[in-house]
């Protein structure tokens, strides 16, 4: 079903109007705009800032790591600005959106698969695609970019095209197995592309999340892959809990004990601190809570949100040893713009 959720210049301002307004004490349906904090805007407007001056000459981003030009990193900083408001031309960083978005289209091959080509190898360039046809999708699904649609679709056949026997994804095109972090990846670009218009077989989202729910555990956490990386992981059971809400997944036995399995990880603990992949869990469970809303959205948004605020550098930045910080910025903003609902994908 094509997605409603664009938003021309007008209503981007008149959605900025309705955040920015005080909300009555006994209006619960706005509960969620509570938690958009004076704080919490000034965090972003640093974020966005910082981030629009670490874009490269020619719309990339990641300019000191292994992942410099990466268009998956690129088109995750690109969904930062996207959540923010702005779109390709229009916004506070329209400038920036669309150099993001020539970019990451530039990188597009005549197979589909979006990679970039001069900064040698990185790891997993299937999560590259992935990102990067997530931002298409997005962009895409906000403003009707026939000249963006054809890149997306290409983008989604190569994906729907390369997934294996077992239902899922790997770091390559062409890989024979699966692992979960991957193929989550590449749901939430179908999803999103979905979304907008574009046709994704129902097959291919059913055996993708046939997938998933065989990687779940008694605990409710998720393992790695089918065969081997068995015990449960917080970063990627956040990820695979999100890749079923949006696959159309809303309750059930698996919804349920994933989320009872993210619980003993709430923000601000040690069991949330002192984890790997401290963004990308956060990316993901921050989703989680949103899709579950209720007691555990109420709770999990203030805390990422107040432990993100003390985690910000001086000069706006977040830091993330490995990758980067434009992807710990980016991942870091899409967290707390959550509330914006922007992004389609974001949108319940």
């Amino acid at each position: 079903m094509r997605h409603s959720g664009r938003f021309p210049l007008v209503l981007v301002l008149c959605v900025l109007l309705v955040v920015s307004r005080p909300i009555a004490a006994d209006d619960d349906r706005f509960d969620h705009r509570r938690m958009i904090t004076p704080e919490l805007r000034l965090s972003v407007d640093r974020g966005l800032a910082w981030l629009a001056t670490r874009q490269q000459e020619d719309g990339s981003f990641g300019l000191r790591s292994m992942y410099r030009s990466n268009p998956g990193v690129t088109g995750l900083c690109g969904l930062a600005f996207l959540a923010s408001g702005s779109v390709p031309d229009r916004g506070p960083y329209g400038d920036v959106v669309r150099r993001t978005l020539d970019y990451v289209m530039s990188c597009a091959t005549p197979t589909g698969y979006i990679i970039e080509g001069n900064s040698g190898y990185y790891h997993g360039p299937m999560y590259g695609h992935g990102f990067a046809t997530l931002f298409l999708a997005e962009v895409y699904g906000m403003t009707e970019d026939e000249s963006v649609r054809d890149v997306l679709k290409r983008a989604v056949e190569l994906i729907v095209s390369t997934q294996n026997d077992e239902g899922g994804w790997r770091y390559q095109p062409g890989s024979q197995d699966a692992d979960v972090s991957v193929t989550v990846c590449q749901a939430m670009a179908l999803r999103a592309a979905r979304n907008a218009g574009i046709a994704v077989p129902k097959e291919t989202i059913d055996r993708c999340v046939a997938y998933l729910k065989q990687c779940q555990n008694p605990d409710g956490g998720f393992r790695y892959q089918l065969f081997r990386g068995a015990e449960s992981e917080f970063a990627r059971s956040a990820a695979c809990v999100v890749a079923l809400y949006t696959s159309g997944i809303h309750e059930g036995p698996e919804i349920e004990q994933g989320l009872q399995y993210i619980r003993g990880f709430m923000p601000g603990s040690v069991q949330s601190r002192n984890r790997k992949y401290y963004f990308y869990a956060q990316y993901y469970a921050v989703q989680a809570a949103w899709h579950a809303d209720g007691d555990l959205w109420k709770v999990w948004f203030p805390a990422v949100r107040d432990e993100l605020l003390l985690m910000q550098r001086a000069d706006g930045s977040w830091i993330n040893a490995g990758i980067g910080p434009e992807y710990a910025t980016a991942m870091a903003l899409l967290v707390l713009e959550v509330p914006n609902g922007f992004l389609p994908i974001f949108q319940r």
